[in-house]
């Protein structure tokens, strides 16, 4: 929750030429609400994509107030949806069921999904860590095909290493992204297990993400506050040519 319109826009602008050359990923931004559409068009041919934060878990119209439906965000110009962020599960009440649900409507309104899983720290000291995410996966991604795989990104987010400047070791991101990769094969079959895109979120930086994209089961990072200066994001993106 950061930037009114005019900083979200000058940030999307700065971030524009920063990021131009990046053939090498794929780069996507996601505003508040409020910004997506202004952001969406000023940004409109170039090679960032747009999602946004969170989704309501239908898409027909209806007596929903306050709720945003993936086919309005596609409206809007979004191209992907973060679905079940850790600040969601822990602050508002998200699920496994509902991040189901806003997974299927996003799938259902051609949005590609970003799902989050993660554990808390007394869950890692307790020797669950594993256990939750299969969990979150689980519960999550039911229902599911493999056809429908090909528009899911997972996000493994250790929620004790958000904001916290506390970040997992590349080995220890490494050990849950494999495991990750495991559950995936065996709910989905090994090809959609290989070809599933896994994100490591938790106080990713400049100076931490060639190390993390060194493991081999890390395919990208979802970044929260070093994506707030175009600056320090681009370094991110651009992190081969830095390395």
């Amino acid at each position: 929750m950061y930037k009114l319109l005019g900083e979200a826009v000058d940030t999307a602008l700065a971030l524009k030429p920063l990021a131009a050359n990046a053939s090498h990923c794929e780069v996507v931004i996601a505003p508040v609400f409020t910004a997506l559409k202004t952001v969406a068009d000023r940004i409109e041919g170039s090679n960032i994509r747009i999602a946004a934060q969170d989704c309501a878990i239908q898409n027909e119209f209806g007596a929903h107030t306050g709720e945003v439906t993936p086919a309005m965000l596609k409206d809007a110009g979004c191209s992907h949806v973060i679905i079940g962020h850790s600040e969601r599960r822990q602050f508002y009440g998200e699920t496994d069921d509902s991040v189901n649900s806003k997974t299927l409507a996003a799938l259902g309104a051609g949005l590609t999904a970003i799902v989050c899983v993660g554990e808390h720290l007394n869950e890692r000291e307790a020797g669950n860590a594993e256990s939750v995410v299969a969990g979150q996966l689980a519960g999550g991604l039911a229902g599911l095909t493999a056809d429908d795989m090909e528009r899911i990104i997972i996000a493994y987010e250790p929620v004790w290493a958000i904001g916290t400047g506390k970040t997992a070791t590349p080995e220890q991101a490494q050990e849950m992204h494999a495991h990750i990769r495991r559950e995936v094969a065996r709910s989905h079959g090994e090809k959609t297990a290989e070809n599933v895109r896994i994100l490591y979120g938790g106080s990713v930086k400049p100076d931490n993400i060639s190390r993390l994209m060194s493991m081999v089961d890390i395919d990208g990072a979802l970044v929260g506050g070093a994506s707030l200066e175009a600056e320090s994001f681009a370094k991110i993106v651009n992190y081969q040519a830095a390395a």
